[in-house]
């Protein structure tokens, strides 16, 4: 069993910025990776960027490259997600998700509850 929970999200101004949080708990023996996604309404739930947990690679959707960077806490079990010149477009319901290794090399995938990211003047 893996928990997530995120926390950051709120109301910023365009071209302002805000950094996530995600934390994961539980029965983890190790990450593979762990990133995020997001859902505005009206639309699909967009992959956003993710890390592997053993290397550090990065991964960026196009539309948050140069203005994103994710990175991670290995001892916290923590990813973030640093957002600069935010765009109203950037509004969504922002989602961490993770893949774990579990006992007996079992793997899961995770999500957490979302937070509210709110871009406008």
């Amino acid at each position: 069993q893996v928990q997530l929970v995120e926390s950051g999200g709120g109301l910023v101004q365009p071209g302002g910025s805000l950094r996530l949080s995600c934390a994961a708990s539980g029965s983890i023996l190790g990450i593979i990776t762990m990133g995020w996604y997001r859902q505005a309404p009206g639309k699909e739930r967009e992959f956003v960027a993710a890390i592997s947990w053993s290397g550090g690679i990065t991964y960026y959707a196009d539309s948050v490259k140069g203005r994103f960077t994710i990175s991670r806490d290995n001892a916290k079990n923590t990813v973030y997600l640093q957002m600069t010149s935010l765009k109203p477009e950037d509004t969504a319901v922002y989602y961490c998700n993770g893949r774990f290794t579990l006992y007996r090399s079992a793997s899961m995938d995770a999500w957490g509850q979302g937070t509210l990211v709110t871009v406008s003047s």
